[in-house]
């Protein structure tokens, strides 16, 4: 057991073993010494030991005891597993102090404070020494006391930070070394075609901080170096920046984002202009003629289902970050479309590009017309054409935001529309009805209303219900906060969400 109120750190898997089982309630961080979001999230755990003295809080260096690691599957840190009765039943990847407090007072109970004195941003878990530190970390980073982490488990100071990277040049390499000295033979590589590509690129040498090394393999789902970025957007590694090179791709690519190119010799990137594009996708250098066979299979495959797509790899496993963005786009709007993988069929990949007059992929297609590049297709995205496009060709029907609303409402069984997310609600109230369901165990879908404004005041209307929270069950509305602890308080709240 260890010493209440401390860390204590763990030596091998059998002094692990016994400490977990040996305790109620116990809490494992598995951190390394290299990393700046470990040190921070140390320092949240070791003030949480004195809100929970009744817990074991335990401490594992991740890499110093692979085969603790190994064994609960640890491959990023700052990495947390919580135990109750000597058994695993949470995890926690990244850096977020709001969620590491509300899930060790899941297993270890309420701290040692009332619990009105507490912000609702951090649920009922922090006492006023981990309250304090999350402060002084909100004050040392200059971001919000409760950092979270993104979609791809990063704390969000390193993916924006990677996000700046990755977009500050318009062509960006991760790479071992510098442009000037390369420190592995895949990067000289790929430094060497852009050279001969005649284009300007900004560098990061992922050898000095690696914190950007790791991190970037989880920003970009890539797991090797180098990695090439154009306009902020993943091309691939040394393989396949050879490949796209040795083609002629690579400079289509560059040339259908606007990427300036110098002449072979030249040292003025600045004084180089890019090539005019002529039509919508600029000039395919040396078209040469289809033959009347070409011409009838292309037409075939391009009016082959409503939305088709020409795609690097799959829809599952796109091999470039480009054709990765436009699969994405299309899930996210769910959009029933077709592939063809272009990798697979060099005389469609190559004809494709004359029957398009498109010099670079992916290529959208509804209809059996060319929509555009994933640029374009980013940009209908984000104004909300794309779905007027579709709509108007008859692919998919008019949704409304009562459609919008019930497809919502009927996303989960129990279904709660709230402010913040579950792990990190931002009001009390919210906060409250979140604490209630997951007293009774009852498992629920939620939405974030302070994500979308359309939704939060829609469904005031849809509901005749003027405030938030609002849980739903089989797409009934059952109320709000007040309603919520009533149920639990007289026991009405599991059965009514259990019939």
């Amino acid at each position: 057991m260890a010493t209440s109120g401390a860390v204590r750190e763990v030596g091998s898997k059998a002094e692990l073993d016994a400490a977990v089982a040996g305790a109620r309630a116990a809490a494992v961080h598995f951190w390394a010494g290299w990393c700046e979001a470990s040190k921070q999230m140390d320092e949240v755990f070791a003030h949480l030991a004195v809100d929970f003295p009744h817990a074991a809080f335990l401490r594992v260096e991740a890499e110093e005891q692979p085969e603790i690691s190994e064994a609960y599957g640890v491959s990023a840190v700052p990495y947390f597993v919580f135990c109750k009765e000597g058994k695993t039943v949470d995890t926690l990847e990244g850096a977020n102090p709001a969620s590491l407090a509300n899930k060790v007072a899941k297993i270890a109970g309420p701290a040692s404070v009332a619990e009105s004195a507490v912000p609702a941003s951090l649920g009922v878990a922090a006492g006023p020494a981990v309250l304090e530190k999350v402060q002084e970390l909100a004050q040392r980073n200059g971001s919000s006391a409760a950092e979270g982490t993104n979609s791809g488990g990063l704390p969000d100071s390193l993916n924006k930070r990677l996000e700046q990277l990755v977009n500050s040049h318009p062509v960006f390499l991760f790479m071992k070394g510098t442009p000037e000295q390369p420190r592995c033979g895949f990067s000289r590589k790929v430094v060497d075609i852009l050279k001969q590509e005649g284009v300007d690129f900004g560098s990061f040498d992922i050898l000095t901080d690696n914190d950007v090394r790791e991190g970037m393999k989880k920003f970009s789902n890539w797991p090797t170096f180098p990695q090439l970025y154009c306009k902020g957007e993943l091309l691939g590694g040394c393989d396949i920046v050879i490949a796209m090179h040795d083609s002629g791709e690579l400079k289509d690519v560059f040339e259908e984002h606007n990427i300036p190119l110098k002449p072979h010799g030249s040292k003025n990137i600045e004084a180089v202009e890019p090539e005019a594009p002529a039509g919508k996708g600029g000039a395919v250098s040396e078209p040469v003629a289809l033959t009347d066979a070409q011409k009838a299979r292309l037409e075939s495959l391009v009016n082959s289902s409503p939305v088709m797509v020409f795609i690097k790899g799959s829809p599952e496993e796109p091999k470039c970050g480009f054709s990765g963005k436009l699969v994405h786009i299309l899930k996210q709007e769910n959009i029933p479309f077709s592939s063809f993988d272009i990798l697979q069929d060099d005389e469609v990949r190559q004809g494709l590009k004359v029957f398009s007059n498109w010099p670079s992929y992916p290529q959208l297609y509804i209809k059996g017309e060319l929509v555009g590049g994933s640029d374009i297709v980013m940009e209908m995205h984000k104004s909300g054409e794309l779905k007027k496009v579709l709509s108007e060709k008859g692919v998919i029907p008019k949704e409304t935001l009562e459609d919008r609303l019930k497809a919502l409402i009927s996303s989960s069984p129990v279904m709660l529309f709230m402010k913040g997310n579950p792990d990190a609600p931002r009001c009390g109230f919210s906060s409250k009805v979140v604490n209630a369901l997951k007293k009774e165990g009852i498992s629920f879908g939620s939405f974030d209303i302070l994500s979308d404004e359309e939704v939060r005041q829609g469904l005031k209307t849809y509901s005749n219900w003027p405030t938030f929270p609002q849980l739903y069950y089989k797409s009934e509305l059952i109320g709000g906060c007040d309603i919520i602890l009533e149920m639990e308080k007289s026991g009405e709240l599991k059965s009514t969400l259990s019939e």
